[in-house]
């Protein structure tokens, strides 16, 4: 999910894990610098957006029915990178990417089952809907703040949210999902 009218309309659904604390203060200000207007909170995606007519109740009972056998894990964030199809540019990730492979895997079934326009990719996008230079100007920008970056360059997944565009980059939580949550607490 990215900042720009991008191709998600309205009744797209998505489950992100949001980044905490300064990180993503640093990288929300990234994107907007990148991409003014971003209003969007840093994140990692799991399950892309995709188009479904769905019963929110029951995926909500269903992501976390599954998520509670997921333990958190920790991502550590790489180097910035373009996707060379789309002219995204984004942080790649240098560890954790296994664990969200199989959190996606897991999670991509039943009604949320959806087969999206390019594989599962996990990365951080920083700017997207760019012309390749628009791209490329973006990603060396994006190189300079990194590498003069000093706080910390990871997270921890704990929580997952699931999400719903309510317009075009508008995105509302409609629930927060903890990993690794107890049968009991159901």
């Amino acid at each position: 999910m990215g900042c720009g009218g991008g191709p998600f309309g309205v009744s797209h659904f998505a489950l992100v894990s949001y980044i905490p604390g300064r990180l993503a203060a640093f990288l929300d200000s990234l994107r907007a610098e990148l991409k003014p207007g971003c209003m969007l909170r840093a994140h990692v995606t799991v399950l892309p957006p995709r188009p479904l007519q769905l019963d929110v109740d029951e995926s909500i009972r269903s992501l976390t029915a599954e998520s509670r056998d997921c333990q958190p894990f920790r991502v550590e964030l790489g180097d910035i990178a373009i996707f060379e199809k789309s002219n995204v540019v984004y942080l790649s990730l240098s560890r954790g990417e296994h664990e969200l492979h199989a959190l996606h895997e897991n999670l991509n079934s039943g009604q949320l089952e959806y087969d999206g326009p390019f594989p599962y990719h996990p990365h951080i996008t920083l700017a997207q809907d760019l012309t390749y230079d628009e791209a490329l100007a973006c990603a060396h920008v994006a190189r300079c703040r990194w590498a003069g970056w000093d706080g910390p360059r990871g997270f921890d997944v704990e929580e997952l949210a699931f999400v719903k565009s309510e317009q075009p980059g508008v995105w509302r939580d409609l629930a927060h999902i903890d990993l690794g949550q107890p049968v009991g607490s159901l």
